[in-house]
């Protein structure tokens, strides 16, 4: 018995020493290939930085990550930040990033790994070049400033779990020193002659009173409680005691954090300049293009982008000059589309996303919501807008609709194109399903983002040729593309001349007369839209030009063999890059 036994001991222990050595060898090859492989510590430092980038920002962490505890990354105390003429620290951690980057061997790194790391120093590099003129920059605008932003970032804050509540309230807490902040920039920029034009601080201005002027009955109180609500796990006693809680510091806090911008504003009146573009100002339009590289995603020279804006420009409206002289009738049926058969937006998004499936790649039916903005807030959001998802959910993938400002006809149906299918929501969707490392939610561009929403749009207006009873339909659903594309060439191009030549408002007005609008009231406000949103237009209108370019060079480049959904595809697996690294990897091997 014991002879057997100490047999069976010592085979067991050859078999256990074999099992280590294979585990030790299996260990040493995922080190290998995970940990110590070069594809292994890129991924590690882009993690970092994900970390450490999500984690500065309440606002920033939440919309990205839906419970940031089960990714190991601990929520910070509930803060809005503090904005700071300071860009030196920020300009020396790129710095240090960079060269950190620089120091991976770009040719161990998988194809997605590359790319990434190329964004990632184009990214860094651009955002050094910021610390020049940190004083040009503007949070307040009356479109797209913060004091207009951040009530609609707060209203829209989900509540996944009860931390959410709390962290909402104390954010509420911390929106007066964060207006304190921003009121000691605009003191700096004053200090320097670079404070804003009257006819702007009025427009700011009226905005933050609309958002206060009754207490009592702000939209905030009522999107408060119906979450509250639907959240559950309150009783109606708590419930209440909670919306009591939120009116306090709504009106101990938030308002008065208003007022208090309101008056420092004020105090500021009459020392910006008139109403005038980034060129007026020293350094404007080195920072000008700053802009276009960050929010358009383009590093072409301005001339470049002007010589290619003046010919889609003259291309487009002599096709719309012939058609017209062919066929009058065009523009009376463009006016009655308005009879455009389908009018709900959700057999509108069913019908697309058959409409695109020869055009572009399958994507699985995706869940999604179809929400209506609150009444409260349709005067400040606009008449459809996409709300991303955070990415450890992927869901809910909401396209909210405005009742007051909804269009109708074709006009909604390329709306929700550009906000639905094939626009942002799939375009999001179809991306976050590649797996992509979570440092590329960071790091996107406008331009790519706002450009293929644009880009698709002309698309939809073929599919909807088809829902019209007219035998001149596609002609019809092509004026109104080509009517788009020219509105958005000439916005495009006042956007250059105002902030970049130094355009006033008659130098503009004689531009826009040269289209045939001349209505000085309307002329002004598009004068004025662009001086408050440089280089905004830049990102749908140059972003929609580069994909209409990338789509002709590639049918140029493979002939025959071009394939219109196969080039989609290659688009969206890349995800949103500037533009120079989508052309890059535009003709690399995806699969």
């Amino acid at each position: 018995m014991f002879s057997n036994h100490l047999r069976g001991k010592k085979l067991f222990l050859k078999v256990l020493a074999l099992c280590l050595i294979l585990t030790a060898g299996i260990s040493i090859g995922y080190l290998t290939n995970h940990v110590f492989s070069e594809n292994g510590k890129f991924e590690a430092f882009t993690k970092t930085v994900f970390e450490s980038e999500v984690s500065s920002s309440t606002l920033t962490l939440h919309y990205s990550l839906a419970h940031p505890e089960r990714q190991h990354i601990p929520r910070p105390e509930p803060s809005l930040g503090r904005l700071s003429s300071d860009c030196e620290t920020a300009a020396a951690l790129c710095r240090e990033y960079e060269e950190k980057l620089k120091s991976f061997r770009y040719g161990r790194l998988s194809r997605e790994n590359q790319l990434t790391l190329d964004l990632l120093l184009l990214c860094f590099h651009t955002r050094q070049e910021m610390s020049g003129q940190p004083l040009l920059d503007e949070v307040l605008s009356p479109s797209l400033g913060i004091q207009a932003q951040l009530p609609v970032l707060l209203a829209e804050y989900a509540f996944y779990e009860k931390q959410d509540i709390t962290d909402y309230l104390k954010l509420l807490s911390d929106v007066k020193p964060y207006f304190q902040s921003i009121l000691t920039f605009e003191q700096e920029k004053s200090a320097a002659g670079l404070f804003m034009s009257d006819t702007t601080l009025d427009r700011i201005l009226s905005q933050c009173r609309d958002f206060i002027k009754d207490p009592d009955d702000n939209y905030m109180l009522d999107i408060f409680a119906e979450k509250i609500e639907k959240f559950g796990g309150f009783s109606r006693k708590e419930q209440d005691s909670l919306n009591a809680a939120h009116k306090k510091i709504i009106a101990e806090q938030v308002i008065p954090a208003y007022q208090e911008l309101i008056r420092g504003l004020e105090a500021l009146r009459g020392t910006g300049k008139s109403s005038r573009g980034l060129a007026a100002f020293p350094g404007g339009r080195t920072y000008y293009e700053y802009l276009l590289k960050s929010q358009a995603g383009t590093y072409d020279s301005v001339p470049e982008i002007e010589k290619r804006l003046s010919a889609q420009l003259m291309k487009d409206t002599k096709e719309i000059s012939l058609m017209l002289r062919e066929q009058p009738s065009l523009l009376t049926k463009i006016a009655s589309s308005e009879d455009f058969p389908l009018q709900k937006p959700e057999e509108i998004l069913t019908s697309l996303q058959e409409k695109i499936q020869d055009d572009f790649p399958v994507l699985v039916t995706p869940e999604y919501e179809i929400r209506y903005v609150h009444p409260s807030m349709e005067e400040y959001l606009s008449p459809a807008f996409y709300l991303t998802p955070p990415l450890d959910t992927g869901t809910p993938n909401v396209i909210y609709i405005n009742r007051s400002g909804q269009s109708s006809g074709l006009d909604l149906f390329t709306t929700l194109a550009h906000e639905g299918f094939p626009g942002h929501l799939y375009q999001t969707i179809y991306f976050a399903r590649q797996k992509p490392g979570r440092i590329r939610s960071l790091f996107s561009s406008g331009g790519y983002v706002e450009g293929w929403a644009t880009y698709v749009e002309s698309c939809a207006c073929q599919y909807a040729a088809d829902f019209l009873d007219d035998a001149a339909a596609s002609d019809v659903t092509k004026l109104s593309w080509l009517n788009r594309s020219t509105n958005l060439c000439i916005c495009a191009l006042l956007d250059i001349g105002i902030h970049y030549r130094g355009w006033n408002r008659e130098r503009a007005a004689q531009f826009l007369n040269a289209f045939g609008i001349r209505n000085e009231s309307v002329t002004g406000d598009i004068y004025q839209y662009i001086v408050e949103t440089p280089a905004n237009y830049l990102k749908y209108c140059w972003g929609y030009l580069n994909f209409l370019d990338l789509r002709t060079s590639q049918e140029e480049k493979l002939g025959e063999d071009f394939n219109l959904k196969e080039f989609h595809e290659k688009i969206l697996k890349i995800g949103p890059v500037p533009f120079p690294i989508l052309e890059k990897y535009i003709n690399m091997d995806w699969d």
